[in-house]
């Protein structure tokens, strides 16, 4: 129920409904318990129409949110560092994005664990380079041609398992029209099999030779996304000895988006980290 159902139900005022639930929330969830914590996911969530940022951090293993706090990079992290330390958890690896913001902090406050760069947002820059390189060829094509590249960026983004069958021979006219769209979507294609390497050693070469596939191209967008890869090959490939994502984050956004659509927006924001803070206990249903 929301705050304001409540208050109609008991008879109080809304005021009053929030300090009770605040005052729970503080005593349950103000601290979360950090000893035994192994494997943390570090990112940034959107909130609301303002486009304000948190930086959450949560348990891969149990899917607990940490820490939040307004922000974004390693600033936003400062306090939970001697959380950490008080705690005396003993940290084994950290995935995050490849912004140095965030892997810069982890490395100075956790030197003895492993840095995982976060396959799902590899696969997302990876987009965004095949994105570009598709807005290119439509500005550079003409007639029936850039209509064609123009309407497929979702068939290009998409895996080809989740497309429905009358959406794969649009694809393929696009592809067989556009060699270097062709080249980049099957290089797209092929970087995801990094991660289903059997070995550290299988994923290393496997790495080079898509590197060198991707140079080889001699497509400004694919060369640029080969040299980001060679220069955080070492945190991409400690996957291998640490096989963690921060996918567990998606099912986290979903109910941070549907607690801000109940909720229309907090304007106390110690509030709402005390809500995100219980969210792995919280199960939300829109009611029509």
């Amino acid at each position: 129920m929301t705050l304001h159902d409540v208050a109609e139900l008991t008879l109080l005022s809304w005021d009053t409904v929030k300090a009770i639930v605040k005052t729970h929330l503080a005593k349950d969830y103000g601290k979360p318990f950090l000893k035994g914590v192994r494997y943390l996911g570090i990112d940034e969530i959107h909130v609301g129409k303002k486009g304000r940022f948190y930086t959450i951090v949560i348990d891969l293993e149990d899917g607990r949110i940490l820490w939040a706090k307004p922000g974004r990079g390693g600033a936003a992290l400062r306090g939970f560092w001697r959380r950490l330390r008080l705690a005396k958890a003993k940290i084994e690896a950290v995935t995050t994005d490849m912004s140095a913001a965030y892997w810069s902090a982890v490395l100075e406050h956790l030197p003895d664990a492993s840095l995982v760069f976060d396959k799902f947002h590899v696969i997302k820059l990876m987009n965004e380079r095949l994105d570009d390189l598709r807005r290119q060829m439509v500005r550079e094509a003409e007639g029936p041609l850039k209509l064609r590249i123009k309407g497929t960026r979702f068939l290009l983004l998409r895996n080809p398992e989740n497309l429905q069958k009358d959406q794969i021979p649009k694809l393929d006219e696009a592809l067989k029209l556009n060699e270097p769209l062709l080249l980049a979507w099957y290089l797209k294609e092929e970087l995801r099999e990094l991660w289903n390497q059997p070995s550290r050693q299988k994923m290393a070469a496997f790495l080079k030779d898509w590197c060198l596939k991707a140079e080889q191209t001699a497509i400004g967008q694919l060369i640029k996304m080969a040299k980001t890869l060679r220069t955080h090959a070492s945190g991409i490939l400690a996957y291998a000895k640490h096989p963690i994502t921060s996918g567990k984050l998606e099912g986290i956004n979903n109910k941070i988006k549907t607690l801000t659509k109940r909720s229309y927006g907090f304007h106390d924001e110690n509030f709402f980290i005390l809500k995100l803070l219980s969210l792995h206990h919280a199960k939300y249903k829109l009611l029509g």
